[in-house]
């Protein structure tokens, strides 16, 4: 499946689309940095212990290059094409960055769980800061998806950043299929038990349901019935960028709002 026979499909999610497309521009046009990958034998005893590796005082990171990135990456949407509020938005959000003491530091704690910080445009600033975390983190990523071992963590959160998974996949076949969840944020996948809520922790069956949606062959809603969290889950196994990337089934969402589930992950697009 590519984007454009998807879209064709999906006609309104064409704006998301564009937006996608501009910053996906501006940021083709600043110099890459990426985190250096640590030692990952400071790190195992946390990673058991279940500390996602951002969070672990024993694996130091220096997010300077992120900042930077950051900083571009608002100044360069901001001259971008978009919708009057969307771009007075992105100046207010510019002028902040630029204009306050250290404020990209502090933006990037921010979007690492620091409240101290106090966004202009909250919305804004964390899908634009989280597309620039997850350029940054993408070499650390993959290094932290080859070393560590899944049947380690099996948690519902994230092991890299900690957040609540946006996505779930299944792949494989049974009775061996496999269940992954994907981060919104920094675009971690991995492992998770087969049948299990990752909000609750419920392990029961009897609670765990699937919303089949017309027309979808590949994109379903997995809810628990003891707390009424949802997961949107791809049902296959090819196309990870689309299927994945959460702003090509927001509309899940908004079907899962109406049957009064709870979306209990971060979203990037409550711009």
């Amino acid at each position: 499946m590519t984007q454009d026979v998807w879209l064709a499909r999906h006609p309104y999610l064409q704006r998301t689309a564009d937006l996608h497309a501009q910053v996906a521009t501006a940021m083709a046009c600043i110099p890459s940095g990426s985190a250096r990958i640590p030692n990952w034998e400071d790190y195992l005893g946390d990673y058991q212990a279940g500390i996602p590796l951002l969070r672990s005082t024993q694996v130091v990171i220096d997010f300077e290059p992120a900042e930077a990135i950051l900083g571009s990456l608002v100044e360069g949407v901001a001259s971008k094409p978009l919708p009057e509020k969307l771009r007075e938005e992105c100046r207010v959000s510019d002028a902040q960055l630029s204009g306050e003491t250290n404020a990209p530091r502090r933006a990037i704690a921010w979007l690492l769980g620091d409240e101290a910080f106090k966004p202009a445009h909250p919305g804004l600033l964390r899908y634009l800061g989280w597309t620039a975390l997850a350029r940054f983190l993408s070499p650390l990523v993959d290094a932290f998806g080859s070393w560590r071992e899944e049947e380690r963590w099996l948690r519902g959160y994230c092991p890299t950043c900690g957040s609540p998974p946006s996505m779930a996949q299944l792949v494989g076949v049974d009775p061996g299929r496999l269940r992954f969840l994907s981060c919104g944020c920094c675009s971690t996948r991995w492992r998770y038990r087969r049948i299990g809520c990752p909000f609750c922790e419920s392990a029961d069956d009897h609670r765990l349901s699937a919303l089949a949606i017309e027309g979808e062959k590949y994109l379903r809603i997995d809810y628990c019935q003891s707390c009424r969290a949802y997961l949107k889950t791809y049902n296959g196994e090819g196309s990870e960028p689309l299927f994945l990337a959460d702003w090509t089934s927001f509309y899940l969402d908004i079907i899962a709002r109406d049957r009064g589930l709870k979306r209990l992950a971060a979203s990037l697009y409550e711009l």
